[in-house]
C-alpha cells in the first residue's frame, strides 16, 4: 500500500514538473489547450496541476486570456538555486581556468529585468581592477554580458522590456537611443558575441559570449573585462575562442 502511494506521488510530481518545464520553455504565456496537447496528458489532469501550481505561486494565470506564465516563487527558486553554494557545480573551476588563461577578471551572469546580475565572478590578480561580487547588479544595456542576453531575447519581449528602462548616459560611448540599441543588439545576435567599449565605466572594456542550452537558448552569459591601460578591446576580442570554449563547457554541464 505504501509503495503504491509512493508511486502515485512520484507520478504526480513528474507530471507537475513536466508542466513547469513546458511553461518555463515558452517565450510567452501558454493556455490549457496547448499544454494538454504538448504534454499528451488528460485535460482534467493538467487543469488540476495548474491550479495547484498557481496556489503555490509557482505560476500566474492571466485571467483575461486564461493563459499561464512563470510566477514569482518559481523565479526566486531559480535565482536562489543559481546563487546557492549548496551544490557541486564545476562553474567556478571553469571560470578560474579562464581567468588564469586570460589574466583578466571574468564573470557569469543572467538578466534580471534590464539589469545584468553576476552569478559568479573571479577577479584577476592585478592591483588595477574593478571590484564587484556575486549578486551585484549592473545595467544590461551598457555592459557586454547584459547586451548579449538582451540580444538573445525574443524580439517581442525585448521591445516590451527596453522602453521600460531609462537609458542613462554613463560615459561618452553609452548608447542611450532605443533605435541605436536595437540595431546594436541585432548585430550582437548575428555575430554571436557582445562587446563593451567603455560604455558603463570609462577605461573598462569587455567581451561576452552566450551560455546556450541544447535548444540554442541563451541561459546565461560569460564575460571578461579589463582596463584599457592593460588591454585594448581588440586584445580582449582575440581571447574570444577561449571564452567560447568556457561557455560551451558550461552549456554542456547545465544542459
Amino acid at each position: 500500500m505504501a509503495e503504491g502511494k509512493a508511486n502515485d506521488h512520484g507520478s504526480a510530481l513528474n507530471k507537475a514538473l513536466s508542466v513547469l518545464e513546458l511553461i518555463t520553455a515558452q517565450s510567452q504565456a501558454i493556455g490549457l489547450p496547448d499544454l494538454t496537447a504538448k504534454l499528451g496528458l488528460p485535460r482534467q489532469t493538467v487543469h488540476r496541476i495548474l491550479i495547484q501550481l498557481e496556489e503555490q505561486g509557482l505560476i500566474i494565470r492571466d485571467a483575461s486570456r486564461d493563459r499561464f506564465y512563470v510566477g514569482p516563487k518559481l523565479t526566486r527558486l531559480a535565482i536562489n538555486a543559481l546563487f546557492s553554494e549548496n551544490h557541486n557545480l564545476p562553474t567556478r573551476v571553469i571560470l578560474r581556468e579562464l581567468v588564469d588563461s586570460i589574466q583578466e577578471s571574468c564573470n557569469i551572469g543572467v538578466l534580471d529585468g534590464m539589469d545584468f546580475v553576476y552569478l559568479d565572478r573571479i577577479e584577476a590578480d592585478w592591483t588595477l581592477r574593478v571590484h564587484s561580487e556575486a549578486g551585484h547588479h549592473v545595467p544590461a544595456y551598457c555592459t557586454s554580458g547584459g547586451k548579449l542576453l538582451l540580444a538573445y531575447l525574443p524580439e517581442k519581449m525585448r521591445n516590451t522590456l527596453i522602453p521600460l528602462k531609462s537609458l542613462k548616459k554613463y560615459t561618452a560611448t553609452t548608447i542611450t537611443d532605443g533605435a541605436r540599441l536595437e540595431a546594436e543588439l541585432k548585430r550582437i545576435h548575428k555575430r554571436g558575441y557582445a562587446t563593451n567599449d567603455q560604455e558603463f565605466t570609462s577605461g573598462i572594456v569587455g567581451v561576452a559570449l552566450p551560455i546556450l542550452d541544447p535548444s540554442g537558448r541563451a541561459i546565461a552569459a560569460i564575460a571578461c573585462h579589463a582596463p584599457v591601460a592593460r588591454m585594448s578591446l581588440a586584445d580582449l576580442k582575440a581571447h574570444i575562442p577561449k571564452i567560447r570554449a568556457s561557455a560551451e563547457a558550461l552549456g554542456r554541464y547545465w544542459g
